[in-house]
Order: C-alpha cells, then sequence, then structure tokens
C-alpha cells in the first residue's frame, strides 16, 4: 500500500530496462499496461510467468470448448524449456500442477527453434496444449545461449504459446551493448528476468520481471477482500498482484542506490573488467597442455578441466576447496565432470 515503494519500482524498472535495451512495449513509459516488477529470485520470477500464462490458455480453451472443465485443461497443458535450463524451470512446472518437457539442445548447447517446433506438433497431435517455453540466456553449467530469434518465431506461429526469457546471471552484461547481440529476438518474448543481484552489485534479493501483459498474472493472483481495497484501485500497478506474496519490500531502493552511486558507465566497466578476466584465465587454461576448455568462454564464465578422467578433476577439485582460497563449483554435462570459474567478485584482480 506504499505509493513511494511502488512509484520507484516502476521507475526503477524502467530505467534498468532502457540500460538493457529492452524493447519499449516491456516498459511502463510505453503507456500501456506493460512494466517491471522485483521479485526475489529467478526461479520466483520463472513460476510467476508459468502461473500467467496457464491463466491465459485455461482462460483461451474455455472459449473454445465450454464444456472442458478446468480438471481437462490442466491435464493437457505442457511445457517446453532446454535440459540445461536451470532446475528451477521444472520445479515451477511442478508448482504450476503442468508438465514440462525438457528438449535436447545442439552441440553448443543451445535450444533450436527446429527442436521445439517438432516437441509442439508431435504434442499437438497427441491431444495436448502447449502454452509455456523457457528460452534461457546463460545456461547455469556452461552459460550457453538458447537461440531466442528462432524459439520466439516458433512460439508465434502457435496460439497463446507464451515465451518466458531467464536470462538471471548473463542478463547483467546486456547493459553493454556489445553483448546484446545474444538477446536477439526478444521483442518477440512475453516475460524477461534477470537478477541485478548475481552480477550488477545489487544486494540480494533482487530479480528484475517485466511482463508485456501482466493482466493475466494480475487475474491468477487477485483475490479481493474489501480489507485489501483502497481509493486508488487501478491508478498505479498494484505489485502485490504482480507476485506470489502479498506483503513486499522496498527493494528498488537498493537498485536506486546502486544506480545513482555507481552511474551505467561504471556498471558497464565492471562487467567488460569480469569478461576480460575470464578470458585471461581462458588464455592461461589453454597454454598448458594439461588443461582443456570444457564450452567457448562469452560471459564471466570459464569451463575447463584437466585431460583425463572424472576422477581426476574431482579430485583437483576437492583439493582446490579443501584450500579454502577460492571456491569452485563443478557440473557434469554428458557424462563429462568439469570445473567451472565464475568471476563474480568485486576483488578478483589479475594476480
Amino acid at each position: 500500500a506504499s505509493p513511494a515503494c511502488t512509484e520507484l519500482e516502476v521507475v526503477m524498472l524502467d530505467w534498468l530496462g532502457q540500460m538493457l535495451g529492452l524493447p519499449d512495449e516491456f516498459l511502463a513509459r510505453s503507456g500501456g499496461e506493460a512494466g517491471g516488477v522485483i521479485q526475489g529470485t529467478a526461479s520466483e520470477a520463472t513460476l510467476v510467468a508459468l502461473l500467467g500464462a496457464k491463466a491465459r490458455v485455461m482462460q483461451w480453451v474455455k472459449e473454445q470448448h465450454p464444456e472442458w472443465s478446468d480438471t481437462d485443461i490442466l491435464s493437457k497443458l505442457v511445457g517446453y524449456c532446454n535440459k540445461q535450463a536451470h532446475s528451477s524451470v521444472e520445479r515451477a512446472g511442478l508448482l504450476g500442477g503442468v508438465q514440462l518437457r525438457s528438449l535436447k539442445p545442439d552441440n553448443k548447447r543451445r535450444l533450436r527453434g527446429e527442436t521445439l517446433r517438432e516437441a509442439i506438433e508431435e504434442d499437438i497431435r497427441k491431444g495436448l496444449i502447449p502454452f509455456y517455453v523457457v528460452a534461457t540466456l546463460g545456461t547455469t553449467s556452461s552459460c550457453a545461449f538458447d537461440d531466442l530469434d528462432e524459439i520466439g518465431d516458433v512460439c508465434k506461429s502457435h496460439e497463446n504459446v507464451w515465451l518466458h526469457v531467464d536470462a538471471a546471471y548473463a542478463g547483467s552484461a546486456f547493459i553493454c551493448p556489445e553483448y546484446r547481440y545474444l538477446m536477439k529476438g526478444i521483442e518477440k518474448a512475453d516475460s524477461f528476468n534477470f537478477n541485478p543481484h548475481k552480477w550488477m552489485l545489487v544486494n540480494f534479493d533482487c530479480s528484475a520481471l517485466w511482463l508485456k501483459q501482466p493482466r493475466w498474472i494480475v487475474d491468477a493472483f487477485n483475490v479481493d477482500p474489501l480489507y485489501l481495497k483502497h481509493d486508488q484501485q487501478g491508478s498505479a500497478p498494484d505489485y502485490r498482484h504482480w507476485q506470489i506474496p502479498l506483503g513486499r519490500r522496498f527493494r528498488a531502493l537498493k537498485l536506486w542506490f546502486v544506480l545513482r552511486l555507481h552511474g551505467v558507465e561504471y556498471l558497464q566497466e565492471y562487467i567488460r573488467k569480469h569478461i576480460a578476466l575470464a578470458h585471461l584465465y581462458e588464455k592461461l587454461c589453454t597454454s598448458d597442455d594439461r588443461f582443456e576448455l570444457y564450452e567457448e568462454v562469452t560471459m564471466g564464465l570459464v569451463c575447463f578441466r584437466l585431460k583425463g578422467s572424472n576422477n581426476l578433476n574431482k579430485e583437483l577439485l576437492r583439493r582446490i576447496n579443501g584450500r579454502g582460497k577460492i571456491h569452485l563449483v563443478p557440473s557434469e554435462i554428458d557424462d563429462i565432470y568439469f570445473l567451472r570459474l565464475a568471476i563474480c567478485s568485486r576483488y578478483t584482480e589479475e594476480s
């Protein structure tokens, strides 16, 4: 119910959206219904978008088939993501009570449009109703980027398939214009999310979600008892209906402080420095013939391993983390175990 809290959040999410080069149709300044909201985490944003997608498709199907019950429709709904998508996408499906399919990525671990098209067409033939797709920009394991442009075209060619973009970690890099090629096709999405608390010097929790049509989420979440009604309803976004909890903190304030304190140019330099350090580490790995890179380096993440068995790499990780100087998190794709050096501390230097 705090107007200051709401007003600052509307403005901050527009500032942030402009910094990333998001299309105007995601921003409140477009004058339509669109806008941004701060969620706690990316997993919350994925669930909120899924519930909006579900509300939208349910209404559409009921118009086509008034005789179908909610249970009939729910059992037919199906969503899609890259097999490399974060586990929170699968969890959103469980919480939303719908089935989600993990699709096989290409050899660069990207989900491609053709794979999605085939899956959707196969499910339609089975009598299922595709309604939700999550495209990941910067997967957790190896920072791979789904082909958003191709995926967007497939979603547009099927009625009422909601496209949500999860750029939790890598999204911060889009404040640098030279990395925006990785979000080509963003205008085809229905919602977009990234975490300023991961790589933009904002403290946890601050996950930015933009929605073109928040009305579907508002409709899905809106219960308006008398004690929550007020005279100004409809004059500003009612953010309690844009999220799962009704109560919320003044999270826009910390975003305002970071943007005012550092400014866009400093934040861009900060991101560029981390990516440059990752490329330096990449060179160190490739110049030592004991090591190999597992994945191309695009952001501040280097996936590398010792040439040899998985057990050898597990032992290396055990020793590195055991010393307590730095902490690495491993991953495993296609039965290959590798180490991940993520540069995300303000204090990391070349030395």
